[in-house]
Parts: C-alpha cells; structure tokens; sequence
C-alpha cells in the first residue's frame, strides 16, 4: 500500500472535527463528516437532496482525484446516498469539499454536525487519447447492449 500525501486546509466551521480517516486497517475509504456551524443540523426529508459542507478544501497532487462515495450503513438504514457517486474531485479544484446527499428513504434523516456522511477514495486518474478510427475490432458481442447478454 502507497500514501500519497494531500495538503488539507480547514475552514473555520470545522474547528473541534476530525479530519477524515480510515475507520479499519482495511478500508479503502476515509470517513468524513458534516461540518455544519455548533449547534446547527439540516432536516433532509424523503426524495429532497443537499450539497453538506466539511469544511475541508485540499490539494491533491496533480494525477489522482479523490471519489466521494456514499456510506453503506446510511443507505441500508436510511436511505440516504451520494447522489452523483462516485462525485470526483479533480486535482485542480481548491474549494470545499462538499457530499451530495439524497434521501431515497421514506423518513426524515437529520444531518448532524459530526455526522459521518460519506467517504472519499483517493484515486489514481488515467487519461484517454483518442485514436480515430473507420472501424473498430470484431467482438463475440458486436453492438449488443442494454440487456443483450441476458435478463
């Protein structure tokens, strides 16, 4: 296993959290956190969405990206996933991390401060170059999709 290493800022409002970390030796993910003002939660109710702030911005070395991902306990027992997943975070970007949530569930969840809301996979980004072609490579396949390969 690599670390690479990713300069983090925090924000004021995430003054007293953790930064994200990896919950086993195993994990893939680093847990991260909502970081809504002291006192302060968001009410997220069935099929409504959000952007939750961290209040993280990070350089992350140019060549990787980070994956936010949804957490498996929140969808399981609430419904509540990412909603673009995974959302990329480019090299480029130096704003606040932020994890959109959606509630698929039937109740009301409450996002607390603290909250461990998704979690972030540090990728490795492979870029395509493009090669014009007048025809492609012969498969068993073909142009067969959409359910072409059984039910």
């Amino acid at each position: 296993m690599t670390n690479v290493t990713v300069a983090v800022k925090s924000l004021p409002h995430f003054e007293g959290l953790s930064l994200p970390s990896y919950e086993t030796d195993g994990a893939a993910g680093m847990d991260i956190r909502a970081a809504y003002a002291d006192g302060e939660s968001f009410e997220l109710k069935p099929g409504e969405r959000t952007m939750v702030p961290t209040g993280l911005s990070v350089a992350i070395p140019e060549g990787y990206e980070i994956q936010m991902r949804p957490r498996s306990g929140l969808a399981a027992k609430h419904g509540l996933t990412c909603l673009n997943s995974p959302g990329t975070i480019d090299s480029d970007y130096r704003g606040e991390l932020k994890v959109i949530l959606i509630n698929h569930g039937h109740e009301t969840f409450t996002i607390s401060r603290g909250e461990r809301i998704g979690q972030m996979v540090l990728s490795p980004v492979t870029r395509l170059a493009w090669e014009t072609v007048e025809s492609l490579p012969e498969t068993q396949r073909g142009e067969g999709g959409f359910g072409s390969t059984g039910r």
